[in-house]
């Protein structure tokens, strides 16, 4: 399979190291000198940027947290001024306050090149249409994809998401050959398409899915690959580290993760040591061009693993694995980050609430469902109906500010909803992942 760049993507493992160190000693020079955030959080861990004499010494440096980004709210962590950041990114935060994530010029163009390699090593470029389903605007899965197909020369079908059936017509009458969004909205395409009389498989040219922003299997890509006649590919990253960055290749056996990008490491969630090639941890990244928002020994909460064997595409980059799971109690709903205690954030603004709230979430057809069963206060508790009409209009109408995402609500009686003993179990997650 044909590289993006091939002097950088088949670069010996020893170069690439050199290159990485290079990197990370000027990073770290950068923000201990000018960077007030990272010079105290150094000086707290005892560390100086002379302490890193090679590349494994990166486990000297302190982690960084999303609550970081959180408590310096929005832009004290910036090290750019206003006048050479061209973007922003927001994404919503755990307790009301979302993530700003601010772009240089050369950090849009790092993260286009990144994808321009993922993309090129699936096999996409010139004479491609890539209909971008992913949300454009504060999200960043929808530009930042539109920008790398852009870079490999394909030609950009940018329809977002939702209005299936006209991205159904759209994908026929201008010939998509790739689509990318989340797994569970192409799931929804099919079934749609189905209705409308269109076989993705025999009446569109679509051969390629790039699926992401929510967790899924082996078995949903050996279903949709079969179902719908197409190569699914999985793509990694997160707004925090610039947005969808990673994509497997051809072999389908792991996100690349370019070395003059971005240095990975899994660790133990609660010894904090590093684990070897192979061991399943939390993944931890430092990104070594960023200028706007730079990230050293981001802990982003995902458990993987990784390998620096050479792919058998040709690529000497290491490769992290499928994501299995979460350290933290983070869902994701149709490509939605939500975390209980955003919920839990809306409804104790809201005086008829009790203090007890149950979330459940269901896979209805090829799309997540959640349901949040709110437990009343005894004063607000009513055989009225208009009166918890009311209530569950402000309950949901609170709850999708704070998610970005329509749930339904159950109001339930006081008292109605489990108790438990130590740690309570909000969450019950029927999808079969």
């Amino acid at each position: 399979m044909r590289c993006w760049d091939p002097r950088i993507e088949e670069m010996s493992k020893e170069d690439l190291q050199k290159m990485q160190y290079k990197l990370l000693k000027s990073l770290v020079y950068r923000l201990y000198s000018f960077s007030p955030f990272y010079h105290d959080r150094m000086k707290k861990q005892n560390v100086h940027p002379d302490d890193i004499r090679e590349l494994s010494d990166v486990k000297k440096l302190p982690f960084m947290f999303k609550r970081d980004l959180r408590d310096n709210y929005p832009d004290k962590i910036f090290t750019a001024s206003q006048e050479e950041l061209v973007r922003y990114h927001v994404s919503s935060g755990t307790t009301g306050k979302p993530t700003v994530v601010a772009y240089t010029q050369n950090d849009l163009n790092t993260w286009t090149t990144s994808l321009a390699r993922g993309l090129t090593s699936i096999g996409l470029g010139r004479g491609d249409v890539i209909q971008v389903s992913y949300g454009y605007g504060l999200f960043t899965g929808g530009l930042g994809m539109h920008y790398g197909a852009e870079r490999i020369g394909a030609t950009v079908l940018p329809t977002s998401v939702g209005n299936t059936e006209r991205q159904i017509e759209l994908m026929q009458d201008l010939g998509a050959t790739a689509i990318a969004c989340t797994p569970s909205y192409l799931l929804h395409i099919g079934e749609v398409a189905e209705k409308m009389g269109v076989n993705i498989k025999t009446d569109t040219k679509l051969r390629t899915g790039i699926l992401g922003a929510e967790p899924w299997t082996d078995g949903m890509r050996i279903r949709i690959q079969d179902w719908l006649g197409i190569r699914a590919y999985d793509i990694y990253g997160t707004s925090e580290l610039s947005g969808p960055m990673f994509t497997e290749c051809a072999e389908q056996k792991g996100f690349h993760v370019w070395s003059d990008i971005a240095l990975v490491e899994v660790i133990d969630p609660k010894t904090e040591e590093p684990l070897e090639p192979g061991e399943k941890g939390e993944l931890t990244i430092t990104i070594l061009q960023k200028e706007a928002l730079p990230m050293i020994r981001y802990r982003i909460g995902d458990i993987s693993s990784m390998t620096d064997e050479v792919c058998a595409c040709g690529r000497t980059h290491p490769r992290i694995q499928r994501i299995t799971g979460r350290v933290d109690d983070m869902l994701i709903i149709r490509g939605i980050n939500v975390f209980p205690s955003q919920i839990e954030y809306a409804l104790m603004g809201i005086p008829e609430v009790g203090q007890h709230f149950q979330i459940v979430v269901e896979r209805t057809g090829a799309l997540d469902d959640m349901l949040v069963r709110v437990e009343l206060n005894k004063e607000s508790f009513s055989d009225k109906i208009t009166d918890l009409m009311q209530i569950r209009s402000k309950v949901e109408h609170r709850i999708k500010n704070a998610l970005n995402v329509a749930v339904a609500v159950e109001l339930v009686e006081p008292g109605s909803l489990p108790r438990f003993e130590g740690k309570s179990k909000k969450v019950i997650d029927k999808r079969s992942l």
